[in-house]
């Protein structure tokens, strides 16, 4: 039994990954909780037995993947900030209430920036390693970028579903679209940052970390992120191009060699 099941898993890993992405994240709703961590768990789970320790260790040369310009690190902690203020100077146009910046709310986003950075629990290194470290790469090998990129959107997007119905009261559905948009956007972003990063999932890291520390919802926002989503897909097409990096993909026939002993 427990062979065969292998077997499975090596048939079809790409599958396998997001039924248990999605199983162990789902599995504390009834409970009033989420496993954000369900796509670590289930690239761990599914990386050996496809493909061994060589693939373990290609997983991890992701996450600790820093020898880059420093050009990739400003931007990976700069965009996302310059989301957040760009919709608080919209808000301040549209005459709606924005919170003052003091120096203990950034104090507090520094320090929930620096905890989620190490929280396996928490999304960015719950689900980096997952998303972008092990799915992304997969499709990759047999979809261009944006076809890969854009899969991976919609399957992150309805992976997040239950956390708008955990909310107090719930989201109305405006707000649920508006959620669902946002998160499809943010996924091209984090795609583009990890191609052009030569597959560096602690550059996606520190962007998630960056982009989740300052608490921002609404239409304002979820604009925003569309249009720079659609400004890297338009102004930078050849990214978006099946890539020549090979540490940026996976081999179909990586996948589905067995587990080395």
């Amino acid at each position: 039994m427990a062979s065969r099941v292998a077997s499975v898993v090596r048939r079809h890993p790409q599958i396998t990954f997001f039924v248990l992405a999605y199983a162990v994240a789902w599995a504390f709703v009834p409970f009033g909780s989420f496993g954000a961590f369900g796509p670590l768990v289930a690239a761990l789970i599914v990386t050996p037995l496809t493909r061994g320790w060589a693939g373990l260790r290609e997983l991890g040369s992701r996450l600790v993947r820093w020898r880059l310009r420093w050009l990739w690190y400003l931007v990976a902690l700069g965009l996302p900030l310059a989301i957040h203020l760009l919709t608080a100077g919209l808000h301040t146009a549209a005459g709606d209430d924005v919170p003052s910046v003091t120096a203990a709310s950034v104090s507090a986003a520094a320090l929930t920036f620096l905890v989620r950075l190490v929280n396996p629990t928490d999304g960015p290194l719950g689900e980096e390693p997952g998303w972008r470290g092990f799915a992304l790469p997969g499709l990759q090998s047999r979809y261009s970028p944006l076809a890969a990129t854009t899969i991976l959107a919609l399957l992150v997007a309805s992976w997040h579903l239950p956390l708008f119905f955990l909310e107090e009261g719930g989201l109305q559905p405006p707000a649920l679209v508006g959620g669902l948009v946002t998160t499809i956007a943010v996924t091209y972003w984090y795609a583009w940052l990890f191609n052009r990063t030569g597959g560096s999932v602690l550059m996606v890291v520190l962007a998630h970390s960056t982009e989740g520390s300052v608490q921002a919802d609404g239409w304002i926002y979820m604009g925003v992120w569309c249009v720079a989503a659609v400004g890297l897909i338009v102004c930078d097409r050849k990214a978006w191009r099946r890539p020549v990096d090979p540490r940026v993909v996976t081999s179909p026939e990586a996948q589905h060699q067995p587990a080395a002993r």
